[in-house]
């Protein structure tokens, strides 16, 4: 047997790790796609990095072999529902970052309302409760192909299937259920000091 296979790093890091404005836009896309760390978004950017540098490639290059090559790069995008029908190799250095992580299946999940939160719809994923044209995946970063949009739900074998499973029930509404459960509130009583002859302090309550 030989030495493993060093498996080789698919991201970069930023050049200069203290800059505010970029660590600022990181938090903003870690909130919102509920990304686990800002390994993720350096990961969504290096992917995008790629696409823009064979897209600068491929419009400088004018030959034969490059406008195949660009033929088949802009089908790869269009299966990947980053860029329109129509889009030339042009678009895709209007590509930004949000583009990418909109793709994810994780915010697939949240935006079906298969799920309250980005975070419920991470957890539904890696505990295997979502496929995806027929097949369970578990990976949060997958990015669904264009043809995948209507094809994502959940496992069969899943209690999720369930309408009335606790964690597919919102919020909102199963407050106003406690709510009704519970019955009315109960009158609060205030409390409040007062002096007494020979200058003791004594409690009064006072209900609503």
């Amino acid at each position: 047997m030989g030495d493993p296979r060093k498996i080789k790093k698919k991201y970069s890091t930023p050049i200069h790790p203290w800059q505010r404005a970029r660590i600022e836009e990181e938090g903003v896309i870690i909130k919102d796609h509920g990304l686990k760390n800002k390994k993720e978004v350096w990961i969504l950017e290096s992917r995008l990095r790629r696409f823009k540098s064979q897209a600068k490639r491929l419009i400088a290059t004018r030959t034969d072999q490059a406008r195949h090559e660009e033929g088949l790069f802009l089908t790869k995008l269009k299966t990947l529902g980053l860029v329109d029908e129509k889009a030339t190799i042009s678009s895709v250095l209007d590509l930004g970052i949000k583009d990418v992580a909109d793709r994810r299946l994780q915010t697939f999940i949240c935006r079906k309302g298969l799920a309250r939160t980005v975070r419920q719809a991470r957890q539904f994923i890696t505990h295997k409760h979502i496929m995806v044209n027929r097949r369970v995946v578990s990976s949060p970063s997958y990015i669904v192909r264009k043809a995948e949009e209507g094809l994502i739900g959940f496992n069969p074998g899943s209690g999720l299937t369930s309408q009335d499973h606790p964690e597919r029930v919102p919020v909102t509404t199963r407050k106003r259920e406690k709510k009704k459960k519970d019955g009315p509130g109960k009158k609060r009583t205030q409390k409040s000091s007062q002096r007494m002859p020979g200058g003791k302090v004594g409690k009064v309550e006072a209900r609503e």
